[in-house]
């Protein structure tokens, strides 16, 4: 059986590590409402641009063309998979991560498969077993920015228009709420969903019922113009999606901690005043037993 000292030390400990759950919640929850600003802002933007990308080309009636919208059989197809730096975040990594295996084991023997990161996590678990790693990206899992999703951006299309890859994905953590979060996979290249029939998916409205534009210089140049920008804010919006993900992730494992230590506490001092009990008992009997043996 523990002795007191030992239960008193386990005690001290329980409740160190409910402060420290206890701070990272708080600046978890802090962080946490930057970054569902921050997506909620962008959202909107990001579904009307692609609702006037669906639009112009359906105005065009098939007339414009982008070598970013145009799908060609796959061969090697690229995965950015999106984690975070640091752990203690529940599930967060370990969702993005399962999902990332599976869809290599599935499409093992169909076409190549190239992994990319953005995140340490999920860069040191898939180096750890093997896998090739084309790129990491340090940086974008704390700090994203609309400049970094560019570059980014422009770099994935660079290797889809070269040919060195026929489809880039993107595997993250879609927002839904601080205690939700579900893994998502986007396929970001080639860009879909610009099709005669998927105008009215994107809230476009038909040309046959709406008025035509003057575009200056012309539709071409600006369909050249807003395609890359359509790129660049799908990895913007993947990004802060798995940035509030990870925060609201990472606050309810440290709620669920911090109950957790509680109640440990509860149940370690319970332990101990019945432990001290039992000394005292012990040491009262043995009292008694002593002075009834002198009598």
């Amino acid at each position: 059986m523990a002795s007191l000292r030992d239960i008193r030390k386990r005690i001290r400990s329980v409740k160190n590590i409910r402060q420290i759950t206890k701070a990272m919640k708080m600046v978890a929850a802090a962080r946490l409402r930057r970054a569902q600003e921050a997506i909620i802002a962008a959202r909107p933007y990001a579904q009307q641009l692609d609702g006037v990308i669906a639009d112009l080309a359906e105005r065009a009636g098939g007339e414009l063309s982008h070598p970013v919208l145009v799908a060609r059989p796959v061969k090697k197809a690229e995965i950015l998979l999106l984690t975070s730096d640091r752990g203690l975040a529940g599930g967060f990594n370990s969702n993005v991560i399962r999902r990332v295996s599976r869809v290599l084991f599935e499409t093992e023997g169909q076409h190549e498969t190239v992994l990319s990161t953005v995140g340490r996590k999920g860069n040191d678990f898939f180096r750890n077993r093997g896998y090739a790693i084309r790129k990491d990206y340090p940086g974008l899992a704390t700090k994203p920015s609309y400049e970094a999703a560019r570059q980014l951006a422009e770099e994935l299309t660079q290797r889809y228009l070269s040919g060195e890859v026929d489809a880039v994905y993107l595997v993250y953590n879609e927002f839904i709420s601080v205690i939700s979060q579900q893994v998502v996979q986007v396929q970001l290249l080639p860009l879909s969903g610009f099709g005669p029939s998927d105008v009215a998916e994107t809230g476009a409205s038909a040309p046959s019922t709406a008025v035509d534009f003057k575009y200056e210089p012309d539709r071409q140049a600006v369909l050249d113009s807003l395609v890359p920008q359509a790129v660049a804010v799908k990895v913007l919006r993947a990004l802060l999606e798995s940035v509030a993900s990870e925060h609201g992730s990472r606050m309810s494992a440290m709620e669920n901690s911090t109950k957790n230590a509680s109640e440990l506490i509860g149940k370690l001092t319970l332990h101990y005043n019945r432990t001290r009990q039992a000394v005292i008992t012990k040491e009262l009997v043995e009292i008694v037993s002593g002075a009834e043996a002198l009598k």
